[in-house]
């Protein structure tokens, strides 16, 4: 009977240990969340929070290690034939870089099946030296500065 005992204790344990590590993994992904969904769609008025391309449940968070972790957003443009869909992945890496106060990796993707090209996108939106060679380009810096830019900055 103290054996049954000790297993029940033990799984309870491991039980609380797994549901505060769930409920930390959430409030990361809120606060990743946060960060994004004010990020301005580069052609129209709207946030991507408004145009649905990003949404809570696009966001997950993963413990790498001692704080650290990985971020995973599969975010989707509005239309399978977007243009603009590798500046949208890119104004997400810029913000995301600049504005998560923890350690982290980041991954990017387009949701499957919302947009045409979009293994060649989520390749260049994955890939740092691309990412790097793109914000040297002068005009492309002042279109993601524009979309990252928080209204009230």
């Amino acid at each position: 009977m103290e054996l049954v005992f000790g297993l029940l204790n033990r799984v309870w344990i491991l039980t609380r240990l797994s549901d505060k590590r769930s409920k930390k993994m959430e409030d990361k992904a809120l606060e990743v969340y946060d960060v994004i969904r004010t990020i301005r769609d580069p052609e129209k008025p709207n946030t991507l929070e408004e145009l649905d391309v990003v949404t809570e449940k696009c966001v997950c968070v993963q413990e790498l290690g001692d704080d650290e972790y990985l971020i995973i957003i599969k975010f989707s443009p509005t239309v399978p034939h977007c243009s603009l869909a590798t500046l949208i992945g890119l104004c997400l890496q810029v913000k995301l870089q600049r504005c998560l106060p923890f350690k982290h990796k980041l991954e990017i993707y387009i949701t499957e099946g919302t947009h045409s090209t979009e293994e060649d996108i989520n390749k260049q939106i994955n890939d740092k030296e691309r990412v790097a060679a793109a914000m040297e380009n002068p005009n492309l810096r002042e279109i993601v500065e524009q979309c990252v830019t928080e209204p009230d900055d």
